[in-house]
């Protein structure tokens, strides 16, 4: 069965914004169907930001300066975030330190949302639907 509701993983994002050919093709699937419905971290917003500023995505400025547009574009929704997601990333039982990874995982879990990522650590963890 084809998921309707899907978190997409910070780089899924930012690929599906500006190089759609490095999606998977069941991503590039999932992603141009209008029925999918399509969700995004606000953590991924902070990791967007932060290795933009730290020059690691330098030409990420245009997406920071117009993100909401740019999440339109694709009819993505933004999740925030909230108690129980920071209680349950900061948790979890996951070797993986990355806070924004940890964060992801988490509001996944809480909203029972498949994540689409190539991130092979997804993989390792418990209570996760990984599509890629």
């Amino acid at each position: 069965m084809t998921p309707r509701r899907l978190m997409l993983d910070t780089h899924v994002l930012l690929w599906a914004l500006t190089e759609p050919a490095r999606l998977s093709e069941q991503i590039r699937d999932l992603v141009a169907d209008r029925r999918t419905e399509l969700f995004v971290s606000a953590a991924s917003a902070w990791e967007i930001a932060t290795k933009q500023r730290l020059g690691k995505l330098p030409q990420a400025d245009v997406l920071v300066r117009a993100y909401q547009q740019h999440l339109g574009r694709l009819q993505v929704e933004s999740i925030p975030v909230d108690d129980e997601h920071g209680l349950l990333a900061g948790s979890m039982e996951w070797a993986h330190r990355d806070p924004f990874d940890r964060m992801i995982a988490a509001q996944c879990m809480s909203e029972s949302l498949p994540l689409a990522t190539a991130d092979e650590a997804f993989r390792t963890l418990t209570g996760v639907q990984v599509l890629w």
